[in-house]
């Protein structure tokens, strides 16, 4: 899978939560687009990642 344009592997069923998690994000201040589309934060916890996706992930931080 391309994850921000870098090649990943992710294990099967893998959610976009448990790579976001796993990857150090925090999933309440990251916004996810999964193939061209955005991924809603309720349903990140149940949307399965594939091998052939191509995510783009933007985390927010504060600052002034």
């Amino acid at each position: 899978m391309i994850v921000n344009g870098e090649e990943v592997t992710i294990a099967d069923g893998t959610t976009v939560a448990a790579f976001l998690s796993s990857r150090g994000h925090d999933i309440s201040r990251s916004a996810v687009l999964l193939n061209g589309k955005v991924v809603p934060r309720a349903k990140l916890e149940s949307t399965a990642l594939s091998n052939s996706d191509r995510m783009e992930i933007v985390s927010f931080v504060g600052g002034g």
